[in-house]
């Protein structure tokens, strides 16, 4: 038998190529950053919310691939009512400052994805929740009623604050898109991503009314809607599941 040198080294080289593919198939790196950007809509004590703009920033530490732990910070415009249209003819522009610690679940933790295509491409969904705090900065509001108000025409000052820090919740709910490397490896994901904000006190919309002349009851909220990008990094742990 005449040894072939040539073919048994691209035989070498082809496994050891397969086996480093799916050991990088079962492993993940145990962090993550990211970007990106969309619009929110307010929900508070003016009687109509409306668009503004939110720019975030994340970090996570993976626990595993889809259990993920990270904080997440926040900048952008959030703004509601109009003095025209308003029935008290109020209006308010904050320019909000937030940071929060959040976790997630995604649904490739909690099914076998690896006999179901539909379930391997939607392994990336996900629930979150979390705490932090956000930095309210009002830089436009109506205090006064204006001269021409329908009614009680001069009223105020409307109670609030300009300025202010309040306890944040968020829940998240979304997608996970995620792309490999040439290595075989979960390097780069796309995000998508709907996040409603209950703030514990009323420093978002800077009105504080008393409950007997308005109804007040309910946390001011503001809702994001966003696209972003991330790069997972770190050193690499296994998984029980082929990924």
């Amino acid at each position: 038998m005449i040894f072939n040198l040539p073919r048994a080294t691209y035989i070498t080289i082809l496994l050891v190529f397969i086996g480093s593919f799916s050991f990088a198939q079962s492993n993940y790196f145990k962090m993550s950053y990211g970007f990106g950007g969309g619009i929110n809509k307010s929900y508070t004590d003016v009687y109509k919310g409306s668009y503004g703009y939110t720019a975030y920033g994340v970090f996570d530490y993976h626990i595993t691939p889809f259990v993920t732990f990270g904080l997440e910070g926040q900048y952008g415009m959030v703004q509601g009512g109009d003095i025209a249209t308003d029935p008290h003819n109020r209006q308010f522009v904050n320019q909000y400052m937030a940071i929060s610690a959040n976790a997630k679940l995604m649904l490739g933790e909690l099914v076998n994805y690896d006999k179901s295509e539909f379930l391997y491409n939607m392994r990336g969904l996900y629930v979150g929740m979390g705490v932090g705090a956000i930095k309210n900065k009002i830089t436009d509001i109506v205090r006064y009623k204006p001269s021409w108000a329908a009614y009680d025409p001069g009223y105020g000052p409307f109670p609030g604050e300009d300025k202010s820090i309040n306890l944040l919740v968020p829940l998240n709910f979304g997608f996970n898109y995620f792309i490999y490397d040439g290595y075989g490896y979960m390097r780069y994901v796309i995000n998508i991503n709907a996040q409603s904000n209950f703030t514990f006190g009323e420093g978002l919309d800077g009105y504080n009314d008393s409950s007997t002349k308005f109804k007040n009851y309910s946390p001011d909220v503001y809702n994001t809607y966003t696209i972003g990008f991330k790069y997972m990094f770190g050193t690499i742990k296994s998984y029980r599941k082929t990924l």
